[in-house]
C-alpha cells in the first residue's frame, strides 16, 4: 500500500497519470528503481519508441434538435478532428452495423457524422467504411448498456475520427434521426508522436542464469487516470516481493542457496499494445535466443486489487474456458503452484482465460509457459462469484477501470494482500525448483 500511495502521488503531480512516454510514468519509474536498489539490485532500462497518444481535449454535443452533452470514449489510434471540431448532421448507414460498401450503398454520407451500431465487424474496419462512404466522423454505440471503450488497433490513413458511446445514446439519437436532422459537434485535440519509454528489468544477484523464473507487470497506467489497480497493484506487489526476496537473503542466507534465478520486470507501454514486453521477447529472440530458452516459466500480474474482485489464475488446464491462444508446455505445472496453494491456504479460486490480453502473450507465443492472476476488469461478477468472494453481482470488477477515479480507493486490500501472498509463494516456490514446469531442479 506504501507503494501504491507513492504511485498515486506521482500520478497527481503529473497530471493525473502514469502512461508510457509521460513524466508521471518516468517519476514512478525513478521511483521503482530506487526501491530496487536500497534492496540489492541493479535495476536497468531497455529503451523503445511507441507511437504516443493523449487526447487533450474532446466533447461529443447534439446542438439540434435539442442541446446536450453527450459522454463518450474517444477510440484508441483515432485521429483528431479539426481544430474547433466537426459539427455535422448524423448519417446512418442502410445497414447499422456499416461494415461493407453495401451497407452504404445509396446513403449520401459526404461531410456528415456516421453513427453506427457495434458488431460484425472491427471497430477500424467501421471507421474506414464511414471514410469511404464521405462522413467526417464515425460514433459507434454499443450492443450492451455499459460504455464503450474501444480501439482501432493501430495507426491509418484511412480512419475518420472516431468514439463510443452506449447503446442507450446510440438508440436515443438514432430515434431521433428518424424523426429529422440531428446536428453534433464532435471535438477530438490529440497529441500524436513517437516516443521513447522503457522496461525496467532486474534480477536476483543469486541462483543460476540458465534456469530463470520471470516475473512480471505492466508499469503504465492509460493517459485518463492513474491507473492504481491497473495496473498500479499489480507493480507494487512484484516489487514488494522482490525487496523481500533479497533482503531475507541477506539476513538468512538460505535463499542464496536457491538454485534459479528470479528476474522481475516492470513493462512500458502495455496500455498501448502490450508493447513492452514484445519489445522484450522479440530481442531476445532476434539477439539472444539462448536466453529465451533459459526461462523456465514467466508469472504475470496484472490488476490484483480489483474493488468487486475474484481471485482468478490463468486457466492454462483449459478445464473452464478453451484458450484462444498457444498454450506452452510447462504452463499447466505453473497454474497448478497458485492452485495448489489456493487450496492449502483455504482460499476460494476461479478459472480465468488464458487468453494472451496481457504481458504473457509474447512468451507463450515463442514456447515460454506462463500462468499469472487477475482480479478482473471490466466484466461482471456472476451470483456463484459472489458466493466465493462477496461483493456484488452484475456490477463489473472494477467500475474504474481506465478511468480517473482508478485511484488508491479502488483498491480491495483484502484482494491485494491475497494475490501478494500467493505471488510471494509461486516465486518462491519456482526459485527452489522448476522440476513440474520443465523437468529442472
Amino acid at each position: 500500500m506504501a507503494h501504491l500511495r507513492r504511485f498515486e502521488d506521482l500520478a497527481k503531480a503529473n497530471g493525473g497519470n502514469r502512461a508510457a512516454g509521460t513524466p508521471g510514468y518516468e517519476a514512478t519509474a525513478a521511483y521503482v528503481e530506487k526501491e530496487l536498489k536500497n534492496a540489492g539490485y541493479k535495476p536497468t532500462r531497455q529503451y523503445f519508441e511507441f507511437r504516443f497518444e493523449q487526447v487533450t481535449r474532446t466533447s461529443l454535443t447534439q446542438v439540434s434538435p435539442q442541446q446536450r452533452s453527450v459522454e463518450h470514449n474517444p477510440m484508441s489510434y483515432s485521429p483528431g478532428a479539426p481544430v474547433g471540431g466537426i459539427t455535422a448532421d448524423l448519417v446512418v448507414p442502410a445497414v447499422a452495423t456499416g461494415c461493407d460498401a453495401a451497407a452504404w450503398q445509396g446513403v449520401q454520407a459526404t461531410g456528415k457524422i456516421a453513427l453506427v451500431q457495434r458488431g460484425t465487424c472491427s471497430f477500424a474496419v467501421k471507421s474506414q467504411m464511414a471514410k469511404a462512404a464521405g462522413a467526417s466522423a464515425a460514433i459507434i454505440y454499443n450492443s450492451t448498456d455499459d460504455a464503450l471503450s474501444g480501439t482501432l488497433g493501430g495507426p491509418a490513413p484511412d480512419y475518420v475520427p472516431t468514439t463510443g458511446i452506449t447503446k442507450a445514446e446510440g438508440e436515443s439519437l438514432l430515434a431521433a434521426t428518424k424523426a429529422g436532422p440531428v446536428r453534433m459537434t464532435f471535438v477530438l485535440d490529440k497529441i500524436m508522436e513517437q516516443r521513447k519509454t522503457f522496461n525496467i528489468i532486474a534480477e536476483t544477484p543469486w541462483g543460476s542464469s540458465d534456469n530463470v523464473v520471470m516475473v512480471g507487470a505492466h508499469l503504465d497506467s492509460v493517459t485518463g487516470g492513474p491507473g492504481i489497480n491497473d495496473n498500479g497493484s499489480g507493480s507494487a506487489a512484484i516489487l514488494e516481493v522482490a525487496r523481500e526476496l533479497n533482503k531475507q537473503s541477506n539476513i538468512q542466507g538460505n535463499l542464496k542457496r536457491m538454485p534459479n534465478k528470479v528476474r522481475f520486470a516492470w513493462w512500458g507501454a502495455e496500455e498501448i499494445g502490450l508493447l513492452g514486453s514484445t519489445h522484450y521477447v522479440n530481442d531476445l529472440v532476434a539477439t539472444k535466443p539462448d536466453q529465451l530458452k533459459k526461462i523456465a516459466t514467466y508469472l504475470n500480474f496484472d490488476m490484483v486489487g480489483s474493488p468487486n474482485y475474484i481471485i482468478g489464475v490463468y486457466d492454462a488446464d483449459q478445464s473452464t474456458y478453451k484458450a484462444p491462444v498457444p498454450v506452452p508446455p510447462g504452463s499447466v505445472a505453473t497454474e497448478k503452484v497458485f492452485t495448489d496453494y489456493f487450496h492449502a491456504v483455504k482460499q476460494p479460486w476461479v478459472d480465468t482465460e488464458f487468453s494472451g490480453r496481457s504481458d504473457y502473450q509474447a512468451f507463450i507465443v515463442n514456447g515460454v509457459p506462463a500462468s499469472g492472476l487477475f482480479t478482473g476488469a471490466d466484466g461482471k461478477k456472476s451470483a456463484e462469484e459472489k458466493a466465493l468472494f462477496g461483493g456484488t453481482v452484475g456490477e463489473t470488477y472494477d467500475p474504474n477501470y481506465h478511468t480517473p477515479q482508478d485511484d488508491l480507493t479502488n483498491i480491495d486490500k483484502t484482494a491485494l494482500e491475497i494475490n501478494s501472498d500467493a505471488i510471494a509463494h509461486a516465486v518462491l516456490t519456482l526459485a527452489t525448483s522448476t522440476k513440474a514446469v520443465n523437468g529442472r531442479s
